[in-house]
Parts: C-alpha cells; structure tokens; sequence
C-alpha cells in the first residue's frame, strides 16, 4: 500500500507523521507539507518528524504532480478543515486511480462540531482519538450524511510503552511546574494576564518550584491556530512581574522533569496523566465548549486559579480516563478499516459542501494553498485598509 500524507501546520504534521508510523510494514509512505500561511517552520518541521528527513514544503500544483506521478493508494490529508476541503474537492480530484482519503482532528474533539464534519465530508475515513469521540462523529455523521466511516487511533504521544500500557511510573524528585498553553483559549488579554500573575505567585510562594510557560510556539513562528496575545509579549509587557520561565521544545521532556501541571485546555494534560504528573484543568474561564475543555467534565482535575496558586494538583478518575483517550490498543481500528477501504474500494465519500453556496469559501481556501504566504499577506492588509477607508466614508 502507498500513502501519501499531507499536512498544512505544526500540529497536523506531527499528528500525520504519527499516523504513518501506524501502518503496517511494507507500506510505502510520503510525507510533504502543503504552502499555507500557517505552514511549520523548519525548526517546527525537524521536531515534528523526530531526525527523519524532513518533508519539502510544496505548492497545491507541485502537489498535484506528486500524486499523479506516484499514484498513491492512500492520501491521508491532515490538515484544517477548509484547506481538506479545497484539497480533496478540487487540488486532488479526478486523479486516476481515484485514492482513498483519509482525515481527522489531531487533538481533544468533544464536543464533536457539524463544522468538523462537513470540512471533512468528502474524505472516505474520519480518525479520531476516543471511544467517546467516535460515539459523537457518528451520531454527527448520521444526522448530516456525507462522509466515510469513523476509525479510532491512538493519540500520538498515549502510544502503549514498550510494557504494553500508556501509563508509566510518575516522574521522581520533579521540580517543575509545567503551565501548558492554549492558542485560542482563553481569548481575553486580561484572563491570560491573570494565568501569568498567578503563575508569578505560585514561583514566589515555592522558591522549590521551577514554573514554567510551556509555549506552542515561539512569537514569531506560526501555530495551527492564531495566538492574539502571546504569553511571552504579555510577560515583557507586565514588566515581568516574577521568576517565571518560557519554555518550547518537547513537552515529554519538561513533563518527565515536573512536579505539576496546569492548562486551560491543552491536550498536554492527557500526557501529563499518562505520565502520572499531578494536574490541574483551570475552570474560571468557564467549562463548555468555546474553552475547549468540556472534555474533562468528570476527570476531577479542574480547578481554579486559587487551587494553582496553592499548588492544589490532583490525579484525574480511572472511569473518565477509560472513556477518553486511555483506550485499550487493541480497540484501535483505523489501520483495518483503511485496509479495508483500499482492498474494496467502495463508492467514494459525498462531500457535503458541493453545492454553489460553497463555492466563493472554497476559492477563498484555494487561495491559501495556492498564493505564496507573502503575497497573500499583503492582498489581505490591502482588502482591510479598503474595508477601514469604506467604513469611514460612511
């Protein structure tokens, strides 16, 4: 079987390059990033890809030319929803053989969104990470139609040890607390300068702690989702108000190394329960589905910024952690059902954004996999200068 994947961002990319490494052997796999204006550094694609060759960074038509002249069986598109939409609808349509596609979401999804769904309607495999998961898409995909069939994997980093369970001795003597952040959430500059006070706190309270800001990204490197106000700027902006640290690389490492945890809503928290790191899921921003965070409900690790500030962590419940994302291996089942696709070859997935009524959005996501970043940049500061010049007038 060959697969070729394609990823547009930092977190896709890490979530694809995973995904291959599930394949049964024998498959001949590609990996390439598609030209968008949240494509991953080169620094974020080394990481991503852990010391193997890294993937070039391609326009929509040289990726055109790949599939054509490799003829892949698979194409796995890992990607944002509307760049998997103008990918699979127009970039690669009407290749002969027609491939399967695949696609899916890199991270927490509950609640389960139409909005998800529909982007990747037109894919004949949706992957996702929980039992849980796999219950809502469904029911999603048989209310609204369209779409393939729903595979189950494994997060990339809850992979089973090498002892068979995900789970490992909590770190020893760590010292650390690890405050991983969240692009889009909370989304008020004054709520994330609370986080960073308090975080300032808690270092001056425990001169035995090291606090840590774990950042998706650098301020100048792109993310999957658009950070408005960035912890960093923030902290030089407040005038560094305490011993804080900002940290980027692996977080395995900063976990194997920490005393605590705490986030807003990062999927980092289900890797610092499978590593038995004491967490903390902040609810003073609300628990619902704009925070991202309605997933741990029942996990017993939200908490306040008053239980973070007195290094309240806590063990999440074994019955939340069955539900969601500490799976069994053995329940994961998109590699058979990929088989399964491949060998088949049903009638191909319906997307359900064909009609008109989609179109001017599909060209606007063409344009993102098509225009140089740069070029785009200044077409899109030009559209908002007119918009701002207009609205005056008026």
């Amino acid at each position: 079987m060959r697969v070729l994947a394609v990823a547009d961002s930092d977190s896709y990319l890490k979530w694809a390059a995973c995904l291959l490494g599930d394949l049964p052997a024998g498959c001949v796999t590609e990996l390439v990033v598609v030209r968008t204006p949240i494509a991953p550094s080169a620094e974020q694609i080394a990481a991503a890809v852990d010391g193997r060759p890294a993937p070039p960074v391609l326009s929509a038509r040289s990726l055109r030319r790949v599939a054509e002249r490799t003829r892949p069986d698979v194409i796995l598109v890992a990607c944002t929803g509307p760049v998997v939409d103008v990918l699979v609808a127009e970039v690669l349509d009407g290749l002969r053989p027609r491939p399967v596609f695949v696609s899916g979401l890199p991270g927490i999804s509950v609640p389960a969104t139409d909005k998800a769904w529909l982007f990747r309607s037109g894919c004949d495999l949706f992957v996702v990470h929980s039992e849980r998961e796999v219950a809502e898409f469904s029911a999603v995909a048989a209310r609204l139609g369209g779409g393939g069939a729903v595979g189950l994997a494994r997060l990339p980093f809850l992979r089973p040890a090498s002892s068979g369970t995900v789970f490992e001795a909590p770190p020893r003597g760590g010292r650390r607390v690890v405050f991983a952040t969240q692009a889009k959430v909370p989304r008020e500059r004054g709520n994330r300068e609370r986080i960073l006070h308090v975080l300032a706190r808690l270092a001056a309270d425990r001169p035995d702690l090291d606090v840590v800001v774990k950042l998706r990204a650098l301020e100048d490197e792109q993310q999957t989702h658009k950070e408005r106000h960035h912890y960093q700027k923030l902290w030089r902006d407040l005038g560094e108000p305490g011993r804080v640290e900002f940290a980027t690389g692996s977080m395995h490492d900063h976990l194997t190394k920490a005393a605590g945890f705490v986030t807003v809503s990062s999927t980092a928290a289900l890797e610092a329960i499978a590593l038995g790191v004491p967490s903390l899921v902040l609810s003073d921003f609300g628990v619902n589905a704009e925070m991202i965070n309605v997933v741990f409900e029942g996990s017993g690790l939200l908490g306040t910024l008053d239980d973070l500030a007195a290094g309240d962590f806590r063990a999440a419940s074994p019955t939340w952690c069955a539900a969601n994302y500490f799976h069994p291996a053995e329940r994961s089942d998109w590699t058979s059902l990929l088989n399964g696709l491949v060998t088949s070859r049903p009638t191909p997935a319906r997307s359900l954004l064909d009609g008109q009524e989609h179109a001017a959005a599909r060209r606007r996501a063409r344009l993102r996999v098509e225009v140089p970043p740069q070029m785009l940049r200044v077409g899109y500061r030009a559209k908002r200068r007119v918009r701002r010049y207009l609205k005056a007038l008026t």
